[in-house]
């Protein structure tokens, strides 16, 4: 028995050191899954040789797992979006914004419409989409939700589900281009980068759907790291971490994202989410 014990307790050791190497991260689940899980492993990959440790990838089904996947530990590290990176930070103190897209310093919605409501693009908030059926992204997007409801609420003076027939979530911005694009909504917002990327990708029917406004810009998606991963993996790791970002130039891994470079992020850049969040009700 004696020697059972024994074995079972080296066994529980040596698992325990093999988690505490793994260094795990995750994303938010704003496209189709199976172009994240392609993505991400990549950067799994390129992590854990820039790093000298495991990396590894999981993947989350909604904005809000990922925001708790970090909270409870479970990922050292995520992509969030501009909202969910600042929920996560807000709930897990120490915790940093550290490294952006160079294009996330100033990211837009696109608000599209289906090709028979006759909407046409303009430089002026498109007040003709009231009374339509309008789809955001997921509930917890800045880009397809906290953004475009900002200036729904902006110009209208009341809520979405006052101001449109019928108000939907998506889930995310690759569904709401289909949506829209089928007719199952009339109108939607979305992820500029994600409507470049279905465009090139031939997803999209322009006889179809359309863009008809783009938003002003503001900050979005970020690299989030929890404040205390030293301790875990070791004086200095933080900064490597942020390093091996920063420096990722595999012109195959950035256009996965898609994004020219990552560049230097701090929590302050954030401030604008925060506030249109507790605007928006979204933030408390």
């Amino acid at each position: 028995m004696k020697k059972i014990l024994s074995f079972l307790f080296v066994f529980l050791a040596l698992t325990s050191v093999a988690h505490a190497e793994t260094f795990v991260f995750t994303a938010i689940p704003d496209e189709d899954e199976s172009r994240l899980r392609s993505r991400f492993d990549k950067v799994a990959t390129y992590l854990s040789q820039e790093l000298g440790v495991e990396v590894k990838y999981i993947p989350v089904k909604s904005y809000g797992a990922a925001v708790t996947a970090f909270l409870n530990n479970q990922v050292q590290l995520a992509w969030f979006g501009g909202l969910s990176g600042v929920r996560a930070r807000l709930r897990v103190p120490g915790s940093e914004a550290i490294a952006q897209g160079f294009e996330d310093q100033a990211f837009v919605t696109y608000f599209i419409a289906n090709s028979s409501t006759g909407l046409k693009e303009g430089k002026d908030f498109p007040g003709k989409i009231q009374d339509k059926t309008f789809t955001f992204g997921s509930k917890g997007s800045t880009s397809g939700r906290l953004m475009p409801e900002f200036y729904i609420r902006e110009h209208f003076k009341k809520s979405p589900e006052d101001v449109f027939k019928r108000v939907g979530f998506s889930g995310d911005h690759s569904k709401t281009i289909q949506l829209v694009q089928s007719g199952a909504y009339q109108v939607g917002a979305l992820n500029f980068k994600v409507w470049e990327n279905e465009i090139k990708a031939g997803k999209v029917d322009p006889s179809k759907v359309s863009i008809i406004w783009k938003t002003p810009p503001y900050p979005d998606y970020q690299w989030s790291i929890r404040g205390d991963v030293n301790t875990i993996f070791g004086a200095g790791f933080k900064d490597k971490v942020t390093r091996s970002l920063l420096e990722m130039k595999d012109p195959d891994l950035l256009a996965s994202f898609p994004r020219r470079s990552f560049i230097p992020a701090r929590n302050s850049d954030y401030q604008p989410i925060v506030d249109v969040g507790k605007k928006v009700g979204l933030l408390d």
